[in-house]
């Protein structure tokens, strides 16, 4: 996948090739410097300046040593966007039965705790997350992801769908339903607050703004009427809503789907 100057070769990965110290010659590896340093640095500037701007050597002045310092501990920069992604997935709190447990929920076990919860936890951390960390959501389809907290994520999200009752064949299509939904609902979420961030201005400012410019246009008039309809004082307000209900829908739409199969109305493969 080519990305700007930058080729990314299909199949590659950090967590798929040993990681070596770019050792050169007549050079001694870097006082005070390690991994997690790097990693934790790379995340700090990602969430104040970008993915646009952020370079090996705008990094190196962030840790103040050199850039060929940086490089006794990564060979490439898609290797460190590659640690830096992985690091920001483990930021989520994983329901019980994954990785750790899920606050106000300690007590119970992992199946105590409905598919359903479960699962909405998962897709709130997760649209929490790439709102948070609003770079997250390019490199997502740029690597293979297969670092351990993403892998954690994903054997959660599994787990769910599993005890959701549905059939094996069907998983595949009710997670990406679920969590490209998420994915997609969030993207935008988190650039729009970068969009109001960059402009200096709240994102419910920025909201009246544009709904201002419009207000005499009457090809707009049954986007007014939706919005108006829509509930909600504020943007955060109006984003939630949106995303309870359209999760609530996507619950309701495996539950009748495994609720047909279960009654003899498919044949296991999402086919009449």
């Amino acid at each position: 996948m080519a990305t700007g100057s930058r080729v990314i070769r299909p199949g590659t990965s950090v967590w798929l090739s040993e990681r070596k110290a770019s050792k050169r010659k007549g050079e001694q590896q870097p006082a005070g410097l390690d991994h997690v340093k790097i990693v934790a640095a790379t995340v700090r500037l990602l969430d104040a300046e970008g993915l646009a701007r952020f370079s090996m050597r705008r990094l190196a002045a962030e840790l103040g040593v050199t850039a060929m310092s940086v490089y006794w501990y990564v060979e490439t920069k898609d290797q460190l966007l590659e640690l830096a992604l992985d690091a920001a997935m483990g930021e989520m709190s994983l329901p019980p039965g994954s990785l750790g447990p899920v606050e106000g929920y300690e007590h119970l076990e992992h199946e105590e705790l409905d598919w359903r919860d479960r699962l909405r936890r998962i897709a709130s951390e997760y649209r929490r997350l790439l709102v948070v960390h609003p770079w997250l959501s390019p490199l997502l389809g740029e690597y293979m992801n297969i670092g351990p907290n993403a892998m954690a994520f994903s054997t959660a999200v599994q787990r769910v769908l599993r005890d959701s009752g549905l059939p094996p064949s069907q998983v595949p299509g009710a997670l990406g339903l679920v969590f490209q939904f998420v994915y997609g609902f969030s993207t935008i979420e988190g650039r729009f607050a970068a969009r109001c961030r960059a402009a200096g201005v709240s994102q419910d400012e920025f909201f009246q703004q544009m709904m201002g410019t419009i207000e005499d246009r009457p090809e707009f008039d049954e986007s007014r009427a939706l919005m108006e309809a829509r509930g909600g004082s504020t943007v955060p307000e109006m984003r939630e809503r949106d995303f309870t209900f359209a999760l609530d829908c996507a619950i309701a739409g495996i539950e009748a789907l495994r609720d047909g199969h279960a009654h003899g109305q498919g044949d296991g493969d999402g086919e009449d």
